[in-house]
């Protein structure tokens, strides 16, 4: 983790001369690593896309969707009746504390606690989310 967090300073330094090409690097670079923190603290239940194999639901296309919205997974009647939307806000809840935000999921509590790891893994879930997702959240 260290050695990502200099990395990732390295090249924020690097390129801060032309704020339109830092902007475009620095999203790149939050959605890389949030790749590997996901593969790292996501893949072992959740499977980014439909043809992984997945323990969880899938999480493509979860940014802006309904809670309990994928078709023939079983989950938790409290998660299915929440009436939640994934926004940015309630991944970070949910990423920090499921248990706290959703008493009575079925997901094991996850624990991530760190605001920029939180903002990585959010940034490679919104890279995965390629369609308008609020007619499915209604």
């Amino acid at each position: 983790m260290k050695h990502l967090a200099r990395t990732f300073s390295f090249v924020c330094l690097a390129v801060c001369a032309s704020p339109a090409l830092a902007e475009t690097t620095f999203e790149k670079i939050k959605i890389e690593a949030g790749e590997k923190l996901f593969n790292s603290e996501c893949r072992k239940c959740h499977a980014a896309d439909a043809s992984g194999p997945s323990y969880g639901p899938p999480l493509e296309n979860i940014v802006g969707r309904g809670a309990g919205m994928v078709q023939d997974y079983d989950y938790s009647t409290s998660l299915e009746a929440s009436g939640i939307v994934w926004t940015p806000a309630a991944l970070r809840a949910w990423m920090e504390d499921n248990d706290g935000f959703m008493p009575g999921t079925k997901m094991r509590h996850v624990g991530i606690e760190d605001r920029t790891v939180q903002d990585f893994i959010i940034a490679y879930l919104s890279s995965i989310t390629t369609q308008d997702n609020a007619a499915i959240s209604e």
